[in-house]
């Protein structure tokens, strides 16, 4: 049987597709990198934000309240 080939419409379309499908898989690739360094971030802030409420523990104690909006300290009711 002799070689067979695909018609050139044929050949460029395929040639699309992968190289869409490949686009595509560098995309997600990226994506993953993003949400790495986005979870690596949260954790610095965890620890920053643990590290500065032990410092405001200190200063006002652990039954201390803070609004956030208006930064007023109030103690837990008992």
């Amino acid at each position: 049987m002799a070689n067979a080939q695909v018609t050139q419409e044929e050949l460029t379309k395929i040639q699309e597709l992968n190289s869409e499908f490949n686009k595509a898989k560098m995309a997600i690739g990226d994506v993953e990198l993003q949400k790495q360094q986005i979870i690596r971030h949260i954790d610095e802030l965890k620890v920053e934000f643990a590290a500065h409420e032990k410092l405001l523990i200190e200063k006002y104690g652990s039954d201390a309240v803070i609004n956030i909006q208006t930064g007023e300290v109030t103690q837990k009711e008992k």
